[in-house]
């Protein structure tokens, strides 16, 4: 017999994990890198940064533009706390990352944005 979350545990799982974005004293973050972990761009999450989960998933609340990036072609992105703890970390493509991109080469003093952001705990 398979193991197989419920909604409600779902929702807690999810919770949980984006949660952690708010701990420290001021919102978290998120840092799209370039393969060799330089920051190229840093977007802030509202403080929460996530609303409650529905059916496993969270919507994060509005996350403030990066007006002035600093650059480089991007492949991943983490999500820290506002005390620099990392809570995850994920792919950049243009298609079939984790979060997908119109481009990935970000010029110096680009404003970078995320218009959605979600995340989402699988049933099983």
């Amino acid at each position: 017999m398979a193991i197989t979350l419920t909604d409600v545990g779902r929702n807690a799982a999810c919770n949980g994990l984006v949660n952690r974005i708010d701990a420290g004293a001021a919102a978290g973050y998120i840092e799209f890198q370039t393969s060799s972990d330089v920051e190229a761009a840093t977007l802030t999450f509202s403080d929460p940064a996530f609303g409650s989960a529905v059916s496993g998933v969270s919507i994060a609340d509005p996350i403030t533009d990066d007006a002035s990036a600093t650059g480089g072609v991007v492949d991943r992105f983490r999500l820290y706390d506002s005390d620099a703890a990392e809570i995850l970390q994920g792919t950049l493509a243009l298609a079939g990352g984790d979060i997908n991109l119109n481009t990935l080469t970000i010029n110096a003093t680009d404003t970078v944005a995320i218009s959605t952001l979600t995340v989402t705990m699988p049933a099983s």
